[in-house]
């Protein structure tokens, strides 16, 4: 994957707020989902990898530039890209566009923790392998 993982959006009556756009905190899970979507399409799942690895990931730190807003019903693309790795942690690039627009870009740190300590544990090799691989 030379370039950044797309995950399709579409926006629901729930999404939204009071003023007909989505709420703010909503792009959030959009942004979520996306990452979610890119370990899946890598053949990891996140409740297999802590059954199996013992590790879970969470988000460290964020930061959001909210550009344009999303209404109810449209389709929107939520991209994930990784501009870095290290052995504990993945950050993410990220963006939600609406036809080639972007509306919403952020960039995502990641911790790769422990699941029964919540410390910092090392990503597992074959993860982090198939991530210098892709990326």
């Amino acid at each position: 994957m030379n370039k950044p993982f797309f995950w399709p959006v579409r926006v629901y009556y729930e999404d939204t707020d009071a003023g007909g756009v989505v709420f703010y905190a909503n792009y959030l899970k959009y942004f979520e989902r996306a990452r979610t979507e890119l370990l899946r399409a890598m053949g990891y799942e996140q409740d297999e990898l802590m059954v199996s690895e013992g590790i879970i990931f969470a988000v460290r730190s964020l930061a959001v530039d909210y550009k344009k807003p999303a209404r109810f019903n449209q389709l929107l693309a939520v991209s994930a890209d990784i501009k870095q790795f290290k052995k504990a942690s993945i950050e993410f690039v990220q963006h939600i566009t609406r036809d080639n627009e972007i509306l919403v870009a952020g960039e995502v740190r990641i911790a790769c923790l422990d699941v029964n300590t919540l410390k910092p544990k090392a990503i597992p090799e074959n993860l982090l392998e198939q991530l210098k691989h892709e990326y």
